[in-house]
């Protein structure tokens, strides 16, 4: 799973995969409506591939915290909707997930960020297993 192109745009809603380069910035797509419109340098714009979630012995990348969210919830959304859960929620499902995330650095409002994108991504067909992505590369390759 490549999480490089998938960005985060300040001012913006949901996520946004980058459909094009150009030369004063980038054309994206939203992953949730669809809509295409451009992003200039001077946004402020993060790619989930650069994105770390603190733990107790470092950092952890987000498509590794994302990766093992799918396999807890065996491919399924969350069971609740992020944005409004109560925070016991959210961290009880990150502490299954993660038990040696940072509690202490780790925010209700990043744990909220964390399972709404994931729902975004799985709902785009965005997350994928190494295995799977090993196994296709190797069918292909056959």
């Amino acid at each position: 799973m490549d999480l490089t192109n998938i960005l985060v745009v300040a001012g913006k809603p949901d996520l946004n995969e980058m459909v094009s380069q150009t030369k004063g910035g980038a054309v994206v797509k939203n992953l949730v409506t669809g809509q295409k419109f451009p992003v200039f340098k001077n946004d402020r714009i993060s790619s989930l591939g650069e994105i770390r979630l603190f733990t107790d012995d470092g950092e952890r990348p987000l498509v590794e915290v994302m990766q093992a969210i799918y396999k807890h919830l065996d491919g399924k959304p969350t069971a609740f909707e992020p944005k409004k859960a109560e925070g016991k929620e959210l961290f009880d499902l990150l502490g299954a997930v993660l038990p040696d995330y940072d509690r202490e650095r780790v925010h209700t409002s990043d744990a909220k960020k964390l399972f709404a994108w994931y729902n975004v991504l799985l709902t785009a067909g965005k997350i994928t297993l190494d295995d799977e992505t090993t196994e296709a590369q190797e069918e292909t390759k056959e």
